[in-house]
């Protein structure tokens, strides 16, 4: 059973749909905003790892060795690569979790302030 991957061309998200039976026709609608307007992508070919083996791979030391835990963006990475071999996706709930993050750490360093009050 094929899976195709559709790209919105309004809201960019990319939307997979399986196909139960190919003689039935596909009529893909984003599942974010609800748009028609969706483009066809070439998709990965995607292999089914069992739970055990993701946790695993995510206990490889070496996936650690560049994380510093008090960068942002370091840990955005690291969460976007845990989502990855979850097969989660949230894009757009790292990013705002990163600018979060650099947004409180920007306010501690300057003591709370604004940067107009500075």
């Amino acid at each position: 059973m094929p899976i195709y991957e559709y790209r919105c061309q309004d809201c960019r998200r990319v939307s997979s749909f399986l196909i139960l039976r190919v003689s039935e026709p596909l009529t893909p609608v984003c599942r974010r905003c609800g748009s028609s307007k969706l483009e066809r992508l070439l998709s990965r070919v995607n292999v089914r790892l069992s739970e055990e083996t993701r946790l695993e791979r995510l206990a490889d030391p070496a996936l650690w060795d560049n994380v510093d835990e008090n960068d942002p963006k370091s840990m955005a990475r690291l969460l976007k690569k845990f989502g990855q071999e979850m097969g989660e996706d949230f894009p757009g709930e790292v990013d705002e979790i990163m600018e979060e993050a650099m947004e409180s750490g920007a306010a501690e360093e300057t003591g709370g302030m604004e940067e107009s009050e500075i």
